[in-house]
């Protein structure tokens, strides 16, 4: 794992282009502390902070070919590259290292583009072809790996997270309006969008080629289903639970693949806990985990945690996270992020990755990706419930099946029959509307734009955030099942927009930590794509067939347990007496109308209600910590300008 940065194009001086890495690199030293390099060829350089995990004594980056035909500036892992390396060795290629970063070198010298399709890793990385001056950026299927570009000074310039761009001289921060709305709408930008004008991302699974002045962007990969008349019948569950359990054995085996020690997160739910038993069976020192504890009972699961880790005889350390924490790591976790947030959930994680790296780790296993490939989210239970629903409108039955769902709200429970129905308007909507499922989220996310200065509200007029999204389905999506539309929405969007990036990514590489998912091995992924629909949801039982490939692994009680996601307090961190300093700056009316988003004497009303512990609801925390990380992100780059 690294930090890359570099740019195409321009007319620079050795002088200027030298100064323009070296900001860069140094706006990048969290991701790789273990050494740094730069190269120029031309009109192109490469930059690079790594992260030592494979090839310790001979993966120094920027890398080239030995005739210096290609460079490459690499972050990332590439889990296969030892089948790689031995398939291109019996072809005649010559290794002078035992890095990746060579094995991606030669596989390009080989196939060209092609061998992207060839690599089961997650990366993110820049190859600069001098044969043809040809610059080709490139990142993984599901996105795990970011990378941002932008147009400056006449160049292409990119890097793995935007403040490297910011740091050019003359770069500015502007937060764009329509971002803004998208994720006070749908939690994240629709990528290339970035929460800044003028500043993209390669959305995941593409590639960038930029050959004389001209830059062509298309996608590689695409996370696709079967037609819904071509979906098959659910067959022997036992067989296709062996079948994945097969799957996930190998992806978690290669995850472990590295030349320092790999730990495993450990949350207390499935995922994480047949990850780290996967994992257990393969270390041969015994496992390391790590897991995050709550105060809050409604949040904490650290009964479960010790559990598992029983069950493993792991070595564990886990990390208590206090409300006090949570408010005063926001500052710091937000100059990470670089994005708006409506959720405090990526602090504890940013803590927990900070106690990885205090114990000499630089590498965990984690069980992202289970819920959006399985159906584990209970929004996939929703949408079949809504529906159900929906065929009996004036049922007074039907709407209590919603309060089975949600048994970690106390307050669902007691709501009427009318009130369920009017909060997850079932009957309101067409079966065939494409966000059918996403509906009742995207709504009472909207409901934080109430906050919405004047002035932002006229810049965007009638700009409609899920309808953009919406236009920018496959154009397949409409043939298919409904609960793999829905499944669509949550792994080709939220995924990588929120929970690879802000809950990911970014907070672990905050300390030099990487992530490994087993779960989005692309194998696995296509494996759970083409699964019955049954197989995945039965009936209302989530994840079926994880569960099934789980058992003998994983306790029984933490197979079978309520669905409890990972949430973190959110209003309840800034309430008196524990209220941080910052808050009153961060948040005045001067500060509010300097960036012009929001307006203040809402925001007050809302400051003084969470001061005073009183805010409640979705709407009151969404929009809270909307506002106050989009404030901190103005606070943390002083070259922010209004919308």
């Amino acid at each position: 794992m690294c930090g890359i940065a570099g740019y195409h194009g321009g007319n620079f001086s050795p002088e200027r282009a030298a100064d323009a890495l070296a900001r860069m690199v140094a706006a990048l030293r969290h991701r790789g502390p273990d050494a740094e390099g730069v190269l120029v060829r031309g009109d192109t350089g490469l930059a690079h902070t790594r992260l030592s995990i494979v090839g310790l004594a001979d993966g120094a980056q920027p890398m080239e070919t030995e005739d210096a035909s290609l460079a490459v500036s690499f972050n990332g892992e590439i889990f296969n590259y030892v089948e790689l390396r031995a398939d291109l060795a019996a072809r005649g290629h010559r290794f002078r290292t035992t890095s990746d970063t060579e094995v991606l070198l030669k596989a390009y010298e080989a196939r060209g583009i092609d061998c992207l399709q060839d690599f089961n890793g997650d990366f993110a990385f820049a190859l600069y072809d001098a044969r043809n001056r040809t610059l080709l950026l490139a990142r993984d299927r599901m996105g795990v790996r970011p990378l941002f570009y932008t147009e400056h000074e006449g160049a292409l310039f990119f890097a793995s997270e935007i403040k490297a761009l910011l740091a050019l001289p003359g770069m500015t921060a502007q937060i764009d309006p329509l971002a803004l709305d998208q994720i006070f709408t749908l939690w994240c930008p629709i990528p290339p969008r970035t929460a800044y004008r003028g500043i993209h991302e390669l959305p995941p699974g593409h590639m960038m080629l930029v050959r004389d002045g001209e830059r062509t962007i298309r996608p590689w990969w695409q996370l696709s289903f079967p037609d819904r008349a071509d979906v098959p019948s659910a067959g022997q569950t036992g067989e296709q639970a062996e079948e994945l359990r097969a799957l996930l054995s190998d992806a978690t085996r290669i995850r472990l693949r590295a030349d320092v020690p790999v730990g495993a997160y450990l949350s207390g739910g499935l995922d994480s806990s047949l990850i780290a038993a996967l994992a257990a069976r393969t270390v041969t020192h015994g496992l390391r985990t790590f897991s995050l504890t709550f105060r809050s009972e409604e949040h904490d699961e650290s009964g479960w945690q010790r559990q598992m880790a029983a069950t493993l005889d792991a070595e564990t350390d886990s990390v208590e996270c206090t409300t006090a924490a949570i408010a005063a790591g926001m500052p710091e976790v937000m100059r990470h992020i670089e994005c708006p947030i409506l959720r405090t959930a990526p602090v504890p994680l940013h803590l927990l990755a900070a106690r990885v790296r205090e114990r000499g780790m630089k590498v965990v296993l984690t069980g992202e990706g289970a819920d959006e490939i399985f159906a584990g989210y209970d929004i996939f239970r929703e949408a079949r419930v809504r529906r159900f629903c929906g065929r009996q409108p004036l049922s007074a039955r039907r709407p209590r099946l919603f309060q089975r769902l949600y048994p970690y709200l106390p307050g669902l429970h007691q709501q009427t029959p009318e009130y369920l129905a009017r909060f997850f308007a079932f009957g309101a909507e067409t079966l065939d509307d494409p966000l059918y499922s996403h509906r009742p989220r995207f709504r009472s996310t909207a409901a934080t734009k109430l906050f919405f200065s004047a002035e932002l509200k006229d810049t965007l007029g009638d700009y409609d955030a899920a309808a953009d999204l919406a236009a920018q389905l496959p154009a397949d999506f409409g043939r298919w099942h409904p609960l793999h539309q829905a499944q669509y929405l949550e792994t080709a969007f939220l995924l990588p927009g929120y929970i690879l990036s802000s809950q990911g990514d970014r907070v672990m590489m905050a300390n030099a930590v990487e992530g490994r998912f087993p779960f989005l091995d692309h194998r696995v992924v296509a494996f759970a794509a083409n699964l019955p629909p049954e197989t995945k949801l039965q009936g209302l039982r989530e994840k079926h067939i994880l569960k099934e490939a789980a058992r003998g692994l994983v306790p029984e009680a933490i197979i079978d347990r309520p669905k409890q996601p990972y949430r973190a307090p959110d209003s309840e961190s800034f309430a008196a007496p524990g209220t941080p300093a910052y808050l009153d700056d961060v948040l005045s009316p001067a500060r509010l109308a300097e960036n012009g988003l929001f307006n203040g004497p809402a925001v007050g009303k809302l400051k003084e209600k969470v001061v005073k512990g009183q805010a409640s609801g979705f709407r009151d925390n969404a929009a809270f910590i909307g506002i106050l990380s989009t404030q901190l992100l103005g606070a943390a780059a002083p070259s922010t300008h209004r919308a």
